[in-house]
């Protein structure tokens, strides 16, 4: 079959402008290398922009704080800002810029920037076929006020003095000094955040009479480099009244050089004095008393802890007892491809899901989920369920159970209000997502992970295999529809969540 020339030069324009498609699907999303520095009350750009400079009108753009539990900031989505379930904290701050959008700049503007917007920031934009991201540094930056001295009063011999300056950002440090810039013993320094996140710093010292009683408050911030100090003098007639026996050793010295016409005055301050050491031994013994109470106290302090320590071994023996009798209801659970995100790979046993790094051109059936999950094929609506997951090494992942009515197609809270009871590694913290979330100080890392469900009792228990340990149980709830096992996998990490087989059954 012959071609005509025309023929022939439409074929290859056709074939240069799918490849010219299929390389703008394909983007690099890049920020800054160094932090981006601001200071609070001030408005602040998140720079972030495309690599080959295409529109960003059609996709997909995300900016989230990193391990925050639902940490989205700002939301761009089907060519409008979709930011319903944005961090309390950011609404009515944030903002694109929507002409750059189609120069593929997606950077966020911030707008009267606080302490807590201090930390990481990821922007993510995603395409049908594609996505990457970026992490971006913010750094708040904020100088407090000059340093207020005032005096409490008398104490321990001394003067008590505290120093106090607000509105800084890091917090910073609080040094008392002399005159010739040594620092003095103080104590501990107070810290209080107000409403824009700033610090509050107050550090109290007591000094003693010196030369020149002058004393410094230097507050200072190294990194930001910057210091305030207040330098305050003290009269030395205020060190006496700290000192009652110089005032009795002066009188003393002045009446011997009278004479004895001055014994009368003497006999009288002695007698003062005697009655002074009587008040002051009566208020020895009351010390001594309130001693006693505190070493009794201590005492019953020490047996309550005793007694909680019993009280948490015993707890832990019944918590392993639970672990074996929730493995007598193990199930075989395997995954379902129909319910997979595109970016997730399943083992051909269906046992295993990883995180892949190309997009699979799967149907967009109802059931399958838009983000990075997965369901367990087989689901329930009665009776108990155990199965086990190896997490490894993994440092994103979520686990539980999940309502056959949970929404697949885009963002849900992440709490049994949703139809979601799971527990979730991000980074180094562990949370379970109730509402609020509650963050779990394991101190052991699990590497494989029990869920115990129990229809009737509206119940889901996480344990830690390998330690027989409880991490975390849901309680008081009532399903009313079909649960399914519910996987997430983050996309730092590619190593697979496992469904291994239950071993321990007796």
């Amino acid at each position: 079959m012959k071609i005509s020339w025309s023929e022939c030069l439409c074929l290859i324009l056709l074939h240069l402008q799918q490849t010219t498609v299929s390389t703008l699907e394909r983007f690099e999303v890049l920020g800054p290398a160094d932090p981006v520095v601001a200071v609070a009350g001030e408005d602040v750009v998140l720079p972030c922009y495309l690599k080959p400079s295409i529109s960003a009108m059609d996709l997909h753009v995300e900016w989230f704080r990193v391990q925050i539990d639902n940490p989205i900031v700002h939301l761009y989505r089907d060519h409008e800002d979709r930011n319903e379930n944005q961090l309390p904290s950011y609404r009515g701050r944030t903002s694109l810029f929507p002409e750059e959008l189609k120069k593929g700049n997606t950077s966020l503007k911030l707008c009267d920037v606080r302490g807590s917007d201090d930390g990481p920031y990821k922007c993510f934009v995603e395409s049908q076929e594609w996505q990457d991201d970026s992490w971006i540094n913010l750094h708040i930056k904020a100088v407090g006020t000059q340093p207020l001295i005032s005096i409490e009063g008398y104490k321990e011999g001394g003067i008590s003095l505290v120093c106090e300056s607000k509105g800084w950002f890091p917090q910073p440090q609080v040094v008392w000094m002399d005159s010739e810039g040594h620092s003095l013993p103080a104590g501990h320094t107070e810290t209080h955040t107000d409403s824009m996140g700033l610090f509050t710093v107050r550090r109290r010292v007591i000094v003693q009479e010196t030369e020149t009683n002058r004393f410094t408050c230097r507050v200072q911030q190294q990194q930001i480099n910057e210091m305030k100090e207040t330098i305050t003098d003290i009269p030395g007639e205020m060190f006496h009244r700290a000192h009652p026996w110089k005032v009795t050793f002066a009188v003393i010295f002045s009446l011997s050089a009278v004479g004895i016409t001055g014994c009368a005055v003497l006999i009288h301050r002695f007698v003062k004095l005697r009655k002074k050491r009587a008040q002051l031994k009566e208020q020895y013994g009351e010390l001594q008393e309130q001693h006693g109470d505190l070493m009794k106290r201590d005492g019953e302090l020490q047996e309550q802890h005793e007694l909680i320590t019993r009280q948490l071994t015993v707890e832990n023996m019944c918590r392993r007892a639970e672990l074996l009798k929730a493995q007598r209801y193990a199930v075989d659970v395997t995954l379902d491809p129909d319910t997979a995100n595109p970016w997730l790979i399943l083992s051909e046993d269906r046992k295993q899901v990883r995180h892949g790094v190309i997009w699979q051109d799967l149907p967009d059936n109802p059931e399958r989920f838009k983000y990075q999950s997965v369901l367990g094929k087989e689901g329930f609506s009665s009776g108990r369920r155990y199965w086990e997951v190896q997490v490894g090494d993994k440092t994103y992942w979520r686990l539980g159970v999940a309502s056959e009515s949970i929404n697949r197609k885009g963002y849900f809270a992440l709490n049994p209000s949703s139809g979601l009871w799971a527990l979730s590694l991000t980074g180094n913290e562990y949370l379970a997502f109730t509402d609020p979330s509650v963050l779990l100080p394991l101190s052991v890392k699990p590497r494989k992970v029990g869920v115990y469900v129990d229809y009737e009792e509206g119940q889901v228990s996480f344990y830690s295999v390998e330690d027989k340990s409880h991490i975390y149980t849901f309680t008081g709830y009532k399903f009313t529809e079909k649960l399914y096992p519910y996987f997430w996998l983050g996309s730092r990490n590619s190593a697979p969540l496992i469904i291994s087989p239950v071993s321990d059954t007796d």
